[in-house]
């Protein structure tokens, strides 16, 4: 019988007692969850313990810096890498467990499956594979400041280990959060050359929501699939039209 290779999940935290536990049940499998926490005020601390999570606490440094910080602390080469509010489910399990007895990749893309709003995707909507199963040796987070992700030197491939991500359950949430992403993605690009900027506000959003309501098939799942593909519009349009409004206002005067 092949042994598994040894594997670390790693998951950074702050104020997530809402979603932690399903978070940490479903990381049991590993054989150390290592929580790195940024002060939480609510149970987050206590549940991690909860799961005998090995638990540090240190101030917020960024969304990259302070994954790397967690995965730096884990004790294993293999890491599985979730955020609090996302957990693996039993199928994608059973794919992880499987693939490590005999890995045939250096990092592996798992398909995230979005909470729409009110309900789960139909199960042929097709899911935003993203890296989170790799050898910490052979990588580590990317310096992108809003949507940074971890990257890996060496062969990466998809496998099918679904996990799920329980994402904004009011439209007004997830609003405020395009919002913020946008001002914050316009505040790390500041003074940076950026061509192009009203081709892609006119074009990208358009595309932006075809991508997801057609390409991901996000009409499957009705109005939660309508409204998840034209905020994903929206948020294109948005951090576009920001650029655009900060290079033309250091073109003109205020009031002139």
């Amino acid at each position: 019988m092949n042994v598994r290779a040894p594997l670390s999940a790693v998951v950074t935290t702050f104020n997530n007692a809402a979603t932690l536990d399903r978070c940490l049940a479903s990381l049991a499998f590993c054989d150390e969850i290592v929580v790195l926490d940024s002060g939480s005020t609510d149970d987050t601390r206590d549940i991690a313990n909860a799961h005998d999570a090995r638990v540090s606490v240190e101030p917020f440094k960024g969304y990259g810096p302070q994954k790397q910080s967690a995965i730096d602390k884990a004790g294993h080469d293999w890491v599985l890498l979730l955020d609090a509010d996302e957990y693996l489910t039993d199928a994608g399990r059973s794919v992880i467990e499987r693939e490590l007895q005999s890995p045939r990749a250096d990092g592996y893309r798992l398909p995230r499956q979005e909470w729409l709003f009110w309900c789960w995707p139909h199960p042929a909507t097709r899911g935003n594979h993203q890296l989170r199963l790799f050898r910490r040796s052979q990588g580590g987070m990317n310096q992108v400041p809003v949507h940074a992700a971890p990257e890996v030197q060496g062969h990466v491939i998809d496998l099918d280990a679904p996990f799920r991500h329980c994402g904004e359950t009011e439209l007004s949430i997830r609003v405020d959060k395009i919002n913020r992403y946008s001002s914050g993605l316009l505040e790390h690009t500041r003074g940076k050359r950026r061509r192009f900027i009203a081709m892609r506000l006119l074009f990208y959003p358009m595309l932006a929501f075809l991508k997801l309501y057609i390409g991901k098939r996000y009409f499957l799942n009705g109005w939660a699939g309508f409204f998840a593909a034209k905020t994903q519009s929206f948020y294109a349009f948005l951090k576009y039209a920001k650029l655009l409004e900060a290079d033309r206002k250091r073109e003109v005067q205020p009031f002139e």
